[in-house]
């Protein structure tokens, strides 16, 4: 993990400077790097000064963020046209106004500050974007400790939270990683616990996720001698089990511990005629690059797209993709 330069840093709190009011907003389907780096940019607002609001189109789906969802609306509140010029937008842990959702206001035209570590993130003049760092966190991490200083507990709780859930508790480090424990370490020195993290990341699951998740095992198939498996979860089964039903993580995880398997994709069919994906892979896939030819994005091994279609045709068209790399 990089650390940011001095002239990026000047450049944010010129950013905070030059405005009064901020909307902090983050990727639609938040997971914990999302909110907890909103939280954290919160708190660091918060320490400087300013007013702000929490912004998120949702739905909060996932358990180890549905609590928060109180701190948050999809709703901006009405500001004037010249409260609109002192106001500045904050993107975290994305950079395209797409993937922000359906929020009922217009954010657009707004001054604008983009923190992300995505791979497919595209810099701009007000923008810190590192996709050296594993998680967000870490950049917001970065930015309060230079700008206000030490993180408090709850800080250092959050922060830590949200580096754990995208590193999946620090299994997909690698040997460069050296700085982020160091920075894991500050937080633990602020008051984050690990244990409380691990079980709060890990447990509260409800039944129906082991249900849905054996109709998932029993749904995939494996394509290219095994190298690929894609599984699926049609609108039909969202209303048997519920949104909460879903742990993808652990399917990721049982899939990719199969010898020849190099990449899972996991397709969800949210509409009629929409659907969203996840797609993880080992180290020689970049599914990254896959994702952004259907509109989304992310880590080399691990990331999201949201795109028109059906699972019919979606998965053909997926495997057109995947036969460039895996063949």
């Amino acid at each position: 993990m990089e650390i940011i330069s001095q002239e990026k840093i000047d450049n944010f709190k010129n950013f905070l400077k030059s405005h009064e009011f901020f909307f902090v907003i983050g990727h639609k389907e938040p997971d914990g790097d999302c909110i907890y780096s909103c939280l954290g940019m919160a708190a660091l607002l918060k320490a400087k000064g300013y007013e702000y609001q929490l912004l998120s189109a949702g739905p909060f789906k996932r358990n180890e963020v549905k609590e928060n969802a109180k701190y948050f609306t999809d709703t901006p509140t009405f500001l004037s046209e010249p409260e609109r010029k002192k106001t500045g937008l904050i993107i975290l842990d994305c950079s395209e106004f797409s993937r922000l959702g359906e929020i009922n206001g217009d954010l657009k035209g707004l001054d604008t500050f983009i923190v992300d570590h995505h791979k497919t993130a595209e810099a701009t003049e007000n923008s810190i974007i590192d996709p050296t760092s594993p998680a967000c966190a870490c950049l917001v991490q970065q930015l309060y400790e230079k700008i206000v200083g030490p993180v408090t507990k709850e800080v250092a709780a959050n922060l830590f939270f949200g580096l754990s859930t995208d590193t999946g508790y620090f299994r997909f480090l690698k040997e460069d990683s050296a700085e982020v424990f160091r920075a894991a370490a500050r937080l633990v020195e602020g008051g984050a616990n690990p244990r409380k993290t691990y079980d709060k990341m890990t447990s509260g699951k409800p039944y129906s996720t082991r249900k849905l998740l054996g109709v998932l095992l029993e749904r995939a198939k494996q394509y290219y001698g095994g190298k690929l498996v894609i599984t699926y979860e049609t609108m039909e089964d969202t209303a048997k089990w519920g949104q909460e039903g879903r742990d993808s993580d652990a399917l990721y995880s049982l899939f990719l511990a199969v010898d020849e398997v190099e990449a899972v994709v996991f397709l969800r069919q949210e509409t009629e005629h929409s659907c969203t994906a996840g797609l993880r892979s080992k180290d020689s896939v970049d599914v990254s690059a896959i994702a952004a030819k259907f509109g989304g994005g992310g880590h080399k091994n691990a990331s999201g797209l949201s795109t028109d279609g059906t699972i019919e045709k979606i998965i053909p068209k997926m495997l057109e993709e995947f036969s460039k790399v895996l063949l």
